[in-house]
C-alpha cells in the first residue's frame, strides 16, 4: 500500500496497465452488478433534480422505475446507490451506437445540459474507495469485464494512476494526485513493476 495523506492506496494503481476499452466491453459496467452505482446523499439530491434534463435519453423502463421509486435506494449492505432496472441496468443507462452503454448524465454533461458529470464512485471506476474514521482506502475492483482494458492500457503503457488522473483529481486535489504519481513513480523505479 501506499499512502498518500489520509488514504491507502493499492499498489495495483502503479502496477495495473489500465485503459477503458469502450469499443471492446460496451460500457457492461454500467449494467453488470447485483446493485447500481454508490452516490453520497448530496449525489441523490443532484440526481432527483437532472431527471428532466436526461429523460429523453432514458430506457422507458429507467423512467417507469424513477417515477415508482426514486432515482436510488439502500441496498443490502446499507448503501446508498442508483436504482436498477431489468436486473441489471442502472437507471441512468443509454445506448449509444453498436449498443454502447453510456451515462446519460455524463452524456448530458459533455453536451453543456448539465454541470454534473456523473456520481464520484462512476467517475472513479475501477477503483472504489472506502471510507474510514481515519483514512480513506482506494481499491482497484478486478472483474473479467475489464480485461480489455487491462489489455489496451498495458498496450499503450499506461498505467491506472495515469488513466484515473481526472477522476482522482476531482476526488482527492492536484496536490493529492502529484504525491500519488511521485510514489507510484517512485515504487516502479525500485521495484520495476
Amino acid at each position: 500500500m501506499l499512502q498518500i495523506k489520509d488514504a491507502l492506496v493499492t499498489l495495483d494503481l502503479a502496477e495495473q496497465y489500465f485503459q477503458c476499452d469502450l469499443d471492446k466491453c460496451l460500457g457492461e459496467c454500467c449494467i453488470e452488478g447485483d446493485a447500481g452505482a454508490p452516490i453520497t446523499r448530496e449525489e441523490y439530491e443532484k440526481l432527483k433534480t437532472l431527471v428532466d434534463v436526461v429523460r429523453p435519453d432514458l430506457l422507458p423502463s429507467a423512467i417507469r422505475r424513477i417515477e415508482e421509486a426514486g432515482v436510488g435506494y439502500v441496498d443490502e449492505e446499507g448503501d446508498l446507490v442508483t436504482q436498477i432496472v431489468d436486473g441489471k441496468n442502472c437507471v441512468f443507462t443509454t445506448y449509444g451506437e453498436g449498443g454502447k452503454c453510456l451515462c446519460a448524465i455524463e452524456k448530458a454533461f459533455r453536451e453543456g445540459r448539465t454541470d454534473f458529470r456523473k456520481p464520484i464512485s462512476c467517475y472513479l471506476y475501477p477503483l472504489r474507495l472506502t471510507e474510514y474514521p481515519t483514512f480513506t482506502a482506494v481499491n482497484y475492483h478486478r472483474w473479467k469485464i475489464c480485461k480489455c482494458a487491462e489489455v489496451l492500457g498495458r498496450a499503450n503503457g499506461t498505467r491506472l494512476y495515469q488513466f484515473m488522473r481526472q477522476p482522482l483529481i476531482e476526488r482527492f486535489g492536484q496536490e493529492w494526485y502529484d504525491e500519488l504519481c511521485l510514489a507510484c513513480e517512485a515504487y516502479l523505479d525500485e521495484y520495476g513493476k
